[in-house]
């Protein structure tokens, strides 16, 4: 009998704006892998009959998106230390013993910065936003060996939550404050979706941040944000954020398809393209 060939997908809702199955079908065709990555557009109230059904019909995995990634972790029967630790799960893997949980965004943001900067050792950092983009970012931060990390947010009691969660290298600015607190800083990321098209700009000034602090911004659509420009306007090292996308979904597509890909040019080219 001839194996079905190998199946995974992701999960959203909605789903209809995301890149992973452009990004994973373009691996597919260039390594001629017989497989499929299908995007489903699963209600949240849905989610835990969609995760019992795909591993009966032939699925080896899945990608979850907003708003599914929280719950994902929960129905897990596994989660990786990562997973736990930023509180959900992007990436899950199935098998007979059941769902296993991964986040793989911080390794994604990791990957990016270090491509561009392989010599990156954050010491003193500045993380806009305090949602759950933010939450893998300060794990990738500490993991890296940051022992400041400076964090603001429009909402201020989230970010200290994460101050609370996350201990004392976690320092929370008020918002008013954003731009003094870039001061001495090495790194700047913005994880929250301000600049984003179709929401408001992040108002930011770079003045008080150190020439050679790289900065980067989660923000992939635009690809240069406004913070990206203003800050190659004045010499800082940038980085997008379409890099953390296509770096995450490394992981997940060598556990479904047996197979590690390469992130370059042409993945970037694919996943762009109109």
């Amino acid at each position: 009998m001839t194996p079905s060939p190998p199946i995974a997908a992701v999960l959203g809702y909605p789903v209809t704006h995301s890149r992973s199955p452009r990004l994973h079908g373009h691996w597919l065709e260039r390594h001629k892998i017989a497989g499929h990555y299908v995007p489903l557009q699963v209600a949240p109230e849905d989610l835990e009959a969609a995760l019992a059904l795909l591993p009966r019909l032939g699925f080896r995995g899945a990608n979850v998106t907003l708003p599914h990634k929280e719950a994902a972790l929960a129905l897990a029967a596994e989660a990786t230390p990562t997973a736990r630790r930023i509180g959900a799960a992007n990436t899950l893997f199935f098998s007979d013993a059941g769902i296993r949980a991964d986040n793989t965004d911080a390794y994604g943001f990791t990957r990016n910065i270090l491509d561009h900067r392989p010599d990156w050792r954050p010491r003193v950092a500045a993380v806009i936003g305090a949602g759950g983009a933010a939450r893998a970012i300060i794990v990738a931060l500490l993991d890296q060996g940051a022992h400041e990390i400076r964090l603001t947010n429009r909402t201020p009691d989230r970010a200290a939550h994460l101050a609370q969660e996350f201990g004392a290298a976690i320092r929370v600015h008020p918002w008013q404050a954003r731009s003094d607190m870039l001061s001495g800083c090495d790194t700047l990321v913005n994880a929250a979706a301000l600049g984003m098209t179709g929401k408001p700009p992040l108002e930011l000034s770079l003045d008080a941040l150190p020439q050679d602090a790289i900065v980067n911004d989660l923000v992939y659509a635009p690809l240069e944000t406004a913070l990206l420009a203003a800050a190659r306007a004045r010499g800082n090292p940038a980085v997008d954020g379409l890099g953390m996308l296509l770096h995450q979904a490394v992981p997940g597509f060598e556990g479904w398809f047996g197979l590690r890909p390469a992130v370059d040019a042409a993945l970037r080219d694919a996943v762009l393209a109109p």
